[in-house]
């Protein structure tokens, strides 16, 4: 097997997906855009939605596993009068419900909306991506079959309407959300309608943030090239949120090697640590490695020899 060679970049990089893709298409188009295998995502859109999405290029792949536990904020569009069966607007409806007056009222909204805060156990919707005897979700339903996927625990930390309007003579919802890993929106708005005797989709959904990168933050995908790329790469170590250390270029080797570093060092670092914390380790403005402190030394867990780009100390 040929060696791959090394990334030119290796960057964490905001995108502001736009509807009608799927995040797939817009992983294979950066690759494209900047001549990069190496892309991942961290946090799935639907092809309705839009908003942030994080990208890892190159080395910066390596961490996106740690980026998809962050929370997630959405501005959601909650339209009663009928459920479908991908519980948004592009599946087929499946239940009808007459909206009754009150689901106009923007106190009784705001009411409803403040009791789904909090820790509760989910079902996803059958149209998903998560794996069911190693095959997804969403495929077994389209061919038809019977999902029943189990609840899983996910936690509302924000519900926040923002309007209620009128699409086609019934009411719709638009609700800020801050939620936890692995809340689908989907099946808020639909366990809403039914928690209310009544029936309902999501019809509009856009990612405001992502664990600490909001739109702001997000290129336009048209826009994208590789210098755009560097221009807008992420801080890492703002992203996950640990402190950094500045590490001279004489230790840089024994970073490499994964070799313990003197507790000393860590007097220079930008918050303080404690055992057990993770510290990031940087060089010249780059992400080398994620490390431990372990009975007091700086043990680290995970290099990046090409070092992650975007360090802003």
């Amino acid at each position: 097997m040929a060696k791959r060679s090394p990334s030119q970049l290796n960057i964490l990089l905001a995108l502001d997906k736009p509807v009608g893709c799927t995040s797939h298409d817009l992983v294979a188009r950066t690759r494209r855009t900047l001549g990069e295998r190496r892309v991942g995502h961290a946090g799935t859109l639907d092809p309705l939605a839009s908003g942030v999405m994080v990208l890892g290029v190159g080395q910066a792949t390596r961490l996106l596993g740690r980026i998809t536990q962050d929370t997630k904020a959405y501005l959601a569009d909650i339209a009663f009068g009928y459920e479908t069966c991908t519980d948004d607007a592009e599946g087929e409806r499946t239940r009808a419900v007459e909206p009754a007056p009150g689901l106009w009222d923007p106190q009784a909204a705001a009411r409803a909306l403040a009791g789904l805060v909090g820790p509760q156990m989910q079902v996803p919707p059958a149209f998903s991506a998560i794996s069911v005897d190693g095959v997804r979700s969403y495929r077994r339903a389209r061919a038809g079959d019977a999902v029943e996927l189990p609840a899983r625990p996910v936690e509302v930390l924000a519900a926040d309407l923002i309007a209620v309007t009128a699409v086609d003579g019934a009411p719709v919802w638009t609700v800020a959300f801050t939620v936890s890993k692995g809340t689908y929106i989907r099946a808020l708005a639909r366990d809403l309608g039914r928690s209310l005797g009544a029936a309902a989709h999501l019809s509009g959904l856009r990612r405001t943030a992502s664990g600490s990168v909001g739109l702001a933050r997000c290129l336009d995908p048209e826009a994208l090239t590789p210098d755009a790329a560097r221009a807008a790469a992420l801080d890492p170590v703002a992203v996950l949120d640990v402190p950094a250390l500045p590490v001279p270029d004489e230790r840089l080797a024994d970073i490499l090697c994964g070799r313990r570093l003197s507790p000393s060092l860590l007097r220079d670092a930008t918050r303080p640590v404690g055992e057990g914390d993770m510290v990031a380790l940087v060089n010249g403005g780059e992400l080398r490695a994620l490390a431990r402190i372990d009975a007091g030394r700086i043990a680290p867990a995970d290099v990046f020899p090409q070092g992650i780009g975007g360090v802003a100390l």
